[in-house]
């Protein structure tokens, strides 16, 4: 009898990069092993040394994956505004795939311990901050890239919140409050630019 498993991220490397995030997310980056992944992803750990060859290869692309996919699924990058939509995709998103976030945070968190992921910890972080730039030079915003680095930390401090002690609704009625703020500085930077 074939039976076939499969995983809401799909077959081969897809889904042994979803089940170390998955265990990243669950035990934190020190329970992070090719037999916990595999586990997980319900495979024989020699697939993961077969693709990845070490566990920090592994880490590394896990990294790169679940960036790539929160990136995507957030639509940060393509999205016109922070309104009310965007919040709530955004808390929907932290529902529905809170290990995504979870990762992220235990990397960032790891990289203050071990200099080797700083760089990549940077970029991370870096590439939410450009996106985040780009959509408020769109708007018509100066001096966009400390504020973006002020939204990013809004949004990720919420992130967080909602991780771990906010309800969804509280988080969805902050992020729609960054809306409110961002007009409210277009139009204070219109007046002052018009002066």
């Amino acid at each position: 009898m074939n039976t076939t498993r499969t995983t809401k991220y799909g077959q081969g490397k897809d889904a042994l990069l979803a089940a170390t995030v998955k265990v990243v997310a669950e035990r934190g980056l020190h329970g992070l092993t090719f037999r916990a992944v595999s586990e997980v992803a319900q495979v024989n750990n020699t697939l993961i040394s077969h693709h990845f060859g070490t566990k920090d290869a592994l880490l590394h692309e896990a990294v790169a994956w679940a960036t790539a996919r929160s990136m995507r699924l957030s639509d940060i990058s393509s999205t016109d505004s922070i309104d009310s939509n965007f919040a709530r995709e955004l808390v929907e998103l932290v529902d529905r795939e809170p290990h995504l976030q979870m990762f992220q945070y235990e990397f960032i968190l790891e990289s203050r311990r071990r200099p080797d992921l700083h760089d990549e910890a940077v970029a991370l972080y870096e590439g939410y901050i450009g996106a985040l730039e780009n959509l408020l030079t769109k708007q018509g915003h100066v001096n966009t890239r400390p504020l973006a680095r002020a939204i990013f930390a809004t949004l990720d401090g919420l992130v967080l919140q909602q991780l771990t002690v906010a309800d969804p609704k509280s988080v969805q009625d902050a992020i729609e409050c960054i809306e409110k703020l961002l007009e409210a500085n277009l139009s204070t930077t219109q007046v002052d630019s018009s002066s």
